[in-house]
């Protein structure tokens, strides 16, 4: 799974120069489980980690570019997301 969530936030990075590696990875693992617990809560038969990408994948080329501007509008992810001032990507 490391190997999704790599690729996923190298991805989310090169969308989103707003986005430090840390907080690009947090996100990608944030939308990951999301989709997961949605996915189960709904009933729906687990359809293996390259499905689970495939979405996310799709999230970040929809909205990689403004994900940022997320914290600023909902303050309860606030402590994920929050600029690690020694990280850069």
């Amino acid at each position: 799974m490391n190997d999704y969530h790599e690729r996923l936030a190298k991805k989310l990075l090169e969308k989103n120069d707003h986005l430090s590696y840390y907080q690009a990875r947090t996100w990608v693992e944030l939308l990951w489980e999301d989709f997961e617990t949605t996915y189960a809560r709904a009933g729906e038969e687990y359809m293996g980690s390259e499905m689970t990408e495939r979405i996310v994948k799709q999230w970040i080329e929809n909205y990689g570019d403004k994900l940022h501007e997320f914290t600023a509008v909902n303050p309860k992810y606030k402590h994920f997301l929050e600029q690690d001032k020694y990280t850069l990507h």
